[in-house]
């Protein structure tokens, strides 16, 4: 857009230099900018910073174009266009209401109390694949957010998705003119926000000025108190969708995950690729926005197929004194404490679970009725025991059954903050609170470097796994060797919420650990010690019998566990070999009470198509004895010889059961399954230092600096899984985006990175592996394979563990 332009948009005195000037990005933010040129800087006075304070530094950027809010010494800046308004925030809506003018396309307006973010993004996948759209970022859905937003509307765009929420009266006002909708979405009205209104009913008037200019308007019908306001106000235009009510738009009936739709006489048939409560609510208003659209059946299931959860706040972190810390302590709404109360139930690590609850604010309920309603949600997600922070929650303490402490404030508690052991703990707590304080507390301070595993990354590469299987075929997952260094109670739980049907370990200790804290599902033990079998029996573990000395242990128990029989087929670690399969039968045949849950055999090189035929043999000789040792014991154990790799690559011999390990953290050496890792390794710059040029670092002085240089010190190295191999250069550390070689030999505990030319200080995060670089990256530079890299991750380095 031209000047000349602008004064058209926005009413104003305008002070031009040069009407000719173009520009094509808005900024409100200073520090976004790196280079001005072609930027329009809006000068906002706010209660923390003024905008005009930062004009001078904008111009020498190369910013030549204005909105201030008050006037300055135009003379100063030779060149550059000033408007000057009475509201730049106002004039920023202003012109992003005449931009959205110049654009007739559809455009879905999204409001509510909760999921405008998740329906957002979701939307945006599902029509992605179809369309060229634009939608806000992140949740940029505020008084400057949406404006922000709506400017990147292009007219390379034929759909846009946006979000707007609102604290008070009038505000939608200002939003309605520049999203103007063609499809609204109202999610659900909540308790955010009350103290802005004076009623729950005129914040849903306010919201639903959105859609005024809406042709169709979607809500979910249960939601009795928006659609029957949306209905009066918006009457023919109401779109309703419901599991219940018969007489919704669109009717859902959802088994499990199976989703049925429906709608104008057709009926769709889909699969949904999660079931949480709140998430499904979400993606039955993207559904119904899909079908409005007219996707097909095929088209929705394929952006189904791609949807993930957008991450909540939610993180388990370890704590002190063997305890688990659920870390959600930057907001507090009652919709939030339920989500956050549904994620400590399904987490069995530990069994007694403690909630630290600061006050609720803004809940727009009273006082005896909002704690009333607490106490109803925790005694339900049966908490044992509460530590109540805050004067509200103290003054009706005399509502809670659950056994609750109580503080004033924070500073009280951290003053005298109780000893916990054992524990899972759910911090939740308002902003104001600064429960993090607590947290930072209560957290396992014995490392800066952070293991980062993503819990819906992980549930994702089982979904993609179990997509390949037959009905009827069982998955056993592989937690061995700390669940590839991710952390083995913690993945075993998650896998067991997911209704995995086996975990496999390699040691018995391993299996004994998950069975104390929670873990119900069979485990199959790989390397038992056969003085551990009489202990596998008291905890129902089955062991993998491999040799002749495993069976005579095993009979002289008096009471034996289930086993799983090894075959070598041609791997040349474990098992019973063919020339020993009559004795195996015969050992059998005189032993009825060994009980086999399962059979099985090792691929080596299910990977490698060199080697198929030699799969192909190992698979013969595995099915030739597998019959005989059935018919022998007279029932089918469990059957299975599968890896990650050869779930894919081999499906006619996924038999029975599937075993899953590398593949669940990310990993195909096929390349065909669009799988996400799951880890992500990252740690903090302890020091950074100048460096002239000559000058050694590190041990036997093996990095010299070429030239003065700056470097930072990193708290990882080798005892922490980071090898000597990735030193001198041969690897790289990302930081702020840029890449930073290391320098030096790599120490046992600390790492040298140069950051020359980067903007960086001590306390900056660094990305050891991840996005970039990956875990195939270092394995690449070490000459290993990702297993070694994972795996080699040091106990000592903290796991913090999120769902998304």
């Amino acid at each position: 857009m031209k000047w000349v332009e602008l004064h058209t948009a926005i009413e104003g005195k305008s002070v031009p230099r040069n009407t000719e000037l173009l520009f094509h990005q808005i900024a409100f933010d200073s520090r976004s900018i790196k280079d001005g040129t072609g930027v329009l800087f809006f000068a906002i006075k706010g209660d923390q910073h003024d905008g005009h304070d930062y004009i001078r530094n904008l111009y020498d950027l190369g910013t030549r174009n204005f909105v201030i809010e008050r006037e300055i010494t135009f003379s100063e800046f030779h060149g550059a266009n000033f408007l000057v308004v009475p509201d730049g925030i106002k004039a920023m809506q202003q012109l992003a209401a005449y931009h959205r003018n110049q654009f007739e396309i559809p455009v879905i307006g999204i409001t509510g109390s909760n999921g405008k973010t998740t329906i957002k993004e979701w939307l945006g996948v599902m029509l992605g694949i179809g369309h060229s759209l634009v939608k806000n970022p992140k949740s940029f859905n505020s008084q400057i957010g949406v404006p922000f937003s709506v400017w990147n509307l292009t007219s390379k765009h034929d759909l846009g998705i946006f979000e707007a929420g609102i604290s008070q009266p009038g505000e939608m006002s200002n939003l309605e003119p520049i999203i103007r909708p063609t499809i609204g979405i109202f999610t659900n009205i909540g308790t955010a926000h009350d103290q802005g209104f004076e009623t729950r009913d005129q914040k849903i008037r306010e919201k639903a000025l959105l859609f005024r200019n809406s042709s169709q308007i979607i809500c979910c019908k249960d939601h009795e108190r928006v659609f029957r306001h949306l209905n009066n106000q918006y009457t023919g235009k109401v779109i309703t969708w419901s599991l219940s009510d018969q007489e919704a738009t669109l009717k859902y009936n959802l088994a499990g995950n199976q989703l049925d739709v429906v709608y104008a006489a057709k009926t769709y048939i889909l699969k949904l690729p999660f079931t949480f409560r709140i998430w499904v609510e979400n993606v039955l208003n993207a559904i119904t926005t899909a079908i409005l659209l007219g996707l097909t059946e095929a088209e929705i299931q394929q952006g189904l197929d791609h949807l993930k959860p957008v991450k909540m706040r939610l993180e388990i972190k370890k704590g002190m004194n063997d305890c688990y810390l659920i870390d959600d302590s930057y907001n507090n709404d009652l919709q939030a404490l339920e989500i956050a109360l549904d994620f400590m139930k399904h987490q069995r690590q530990k069994e007694k679970k403690t909630v630290i609850l600061s006050d609720l604010l803004q809940s727009g309920f009273s006082s005896e009725v909002l704690y009333q309603n607490v106490n109803h949600l925790l005694k339900t997600h049966q908490v044992d025991q509460v530590i109540g922070v805050g004067p509200e929650i103290t003054k009706h303490k005399n509502l809670f059954d659950v056994p609750i402490d109580l503080y004033p404030n924070t500073e009280t508690l951290i003053d005298h903050l109780p000893v916990f052991n054992h524990e899972m703990l759910l911090i939740k707590g308002a902003r104001p609170f600064a429960l993090e304080r607590v947290t930072s507390l209560l957290q396992d301070k014995s490392h800066r470097t952070i293991l980062e595993l993503n819990f819906e990354a992980l549930s994702h590469n089982l979904r993609q796994y179990r997509q390949l299987l037959s009905p009827g075929v069982k998955v056993m997952g592989m937690v061995k060797a700390f669940a590839y260094g991710a952390g083995n109670l913690e993945i075993a739980n998650f896998l067991q919420f997911q209704k995995i049907d086996y975990l496999g370990v390699a040691y018995a200790d391993e299996a004994i650990a998950l069975r104390k804290n929670g873990i119900h599902l069979p485990i199959m033990v790989m390397n038992p010690e056969l003085d551990s079998l009489p202990l596998l029996c008291v905890h129902d573990v089955e062991p993998e019998i491999f040799s002749f000395k495993g069976l005579e242990a095993l009979i002289r128990l008096e009471k034996m566990p289930s086993i799983h029989l090894k075959i070598e087929t041609g791997m040349n670690r474990l098992g019973f070999t063919p020339d020993q399969l009559e004795d195996l039968l015969t050992f059998l045949s005189g032993n009825p009470k060994i009980r086999v849950a399962g059979i099985f055999t090792h691929f080596s090189s299910a990977d490698d198509p060199e080697e198929d035929d030699f799969t192909s043999e190992q698979a013969r000789e595995f099915e030739e004895a597998f019959t005989k040792l059935s018919e022998t014991l007279g029932y089918t154990p469990i059957r299975h010889a599968v890896n990650s790799a050869g779930v894919i690559r081999w499906p006619r011999y996924h038999f029975d059961m599937v075993r899953l390990g590398i593949g669940l953290h990310g990993f195909d050496s096929t390349d065909t399954l669009h799988l996400r890792p799951t880890g992500k390794l990252t740690s903090k710059i302890s020091q950074v230092r100048d460096i002239k040029k000559g000058e050694s670092v590190g041990y036997n002085r093996s990095g010299i600096a070429k030239k003065d240089m700056k470097i930072a010190i990193i708290p990882i190295g080798y005892a922490d899984g980071y090898s000597r191999v990735f030193g001198n250069g041969a690897a790289y550390m990302n930081i702020n985006g840029l890449r930073a070689a290391t320098i030096g030999n790599i120490c046992m505990d600390m790492a040298m990175i140069d950051v020359t030319g980067i903007p960086c200080e001590e306390g900056d995060d660094v990305v050891v592996f991840g996005a970039s670089p990956t875990i195939s990256d270092l394995a690449g530079w070490a000459n290993t394979i990702p297993y070694e890299i994972l795996t080699n991750i040091s106990e000592r380095v903290k796991r913090v563990f999120y769902s998304e």
